[in-house]
């Protein structure tokens, strides 16, 4: 079942309310949160990918993948 219009647009307004009542304090700190976040469900994505992986080979992909994306930033 796909979420409708309406819903997604009450969640997107939920999340900028939330993100509104924030401090300067919590906002700063959202930021290295998301990117923990990110990282995690990247590990995840890679260690799907690639079973034969140790946790030292998923750094490392995960350390790539980061590469390439803060270059891509960078060309644009």
């Amino acid at each position: 079942m796909e979420p409708t219009a309406e819903l997604i647009d009450d969640i997107y307004r939920e999340k900028v309310l939330r993100a509104r009542k924030m401090t300067v304090e919590e906002k700063l700190l959202a930021g290295p949160r998301l990117f923990e976040f990110a990282c995690r469900i990247m590990r995840e994505g890679i260690r799907m990918q690639h079973a034969d992986f140790d946790d030292a080979a998923v750094e490392d992909e995960l350390r790539r993948r980061l590469a390439i994306a803060r270059r891509l930033e960078e060309l644009a």
